[in-house]
C-alpha cells in the first residue's frame, strides 16, 4: 500500500492491488470517520463515511456481493 501525506497531515493511502486502468481510489484515517477519494482528482475533494459504512463496504466487496469494477 503506499502512501503520502496531504495539508492537515492526512496520510492518503491507495492499495498496492490498484492496477494501472486508472480506477483507484484512495482512502484515509480521519478523526472518527474514512475519507475515501479519487486517485485521478484528489483535488476535486472527498467523501466522508463512518467507519461502520467503510467496513462493511469492504467486507461486501471482499465477499463478491458488489462489483468493484463499476
Amino acid at each position: 500500500m503506499s502512501t503520502h501525506r496531504e495539508k492537515h497531515g492526512v496520510r492518503w493511502r491507495k492499495s498496492s492491488r490498484s492496477s494501472g486502468n486508472g480506477q483507484c481510489v484512495e482512502v484515509a484515517a480521519l478523526a472518527a470517520h474514512v475519507g475515501v477519494r479519487d486517485s485521478k482528482a484528489p483535488a476535486a475533494g472527498h467523501l466522508v463515511i463512518s467507519r461502520a459504512a467503510f467496513g462493511d463496504m469492504v467486507a461486501r466487496i471482499k465477499g463478491g456481493r458488489e462489483d468493484a469494477r463499476e
